[in-house]
């Protein structure tokens, strides 16, 4: 599917399909953490099974006030403990699937919100 923002100054998400995501016109087949801020960077981990509390624990590090946590294919929950070091720093939470976290970042994104999304791209 291809999405066309209104209108956005930031990277987005601007399309999405099975195993990969376009992030401002570039197709990246890989789990990948965006931000509104400008911020593109790999997040280590090909399946959820990879995932571990580092992987939240480097979230927290970000300048945002909501992460967007893309499941995958489906959505999945990780453990409580994990979004510990997020919830000390006051930086909310939300887990969705990845294509519906593409769709919310943009969204949010858009108005000018600091948010980042954490996409888990599964092969």
């Amino acid at each position: 599917m291809k999405l066309q923002p209104d209108r956005i100054d930031t990277l987005s998400v601007t399309g999405y399909g099975p195993g990969w995501i376009g992030v401002s016109g570039e197709k990246v087949a890989r789990s990948v953490v965006i931000t509104s801020l400008g911020e593109q960077f790999d997040w280590d981990c090909a399946n959820f099974p990879e995932l571990s509390p580092a992987h939240f624990a480097r979230l927290a590090d970000l300048s945002v006030e909501l992460v967007i946590f893309g499941s995958g294919s489906q959505l999945r929950f990780i453990q409580p403990a994990w979004a510990s070091p997020l919830m000390q720093r006051g930086v909310g939470m939300e887990t969705m699937d990845t294509f519906a976290a593409c769709r919310t970042f943009n969204i949010l994104a858009g108005e000018g919100r600091k948010v980042a999304a954490a996409l888990l791209i599964e092969a």
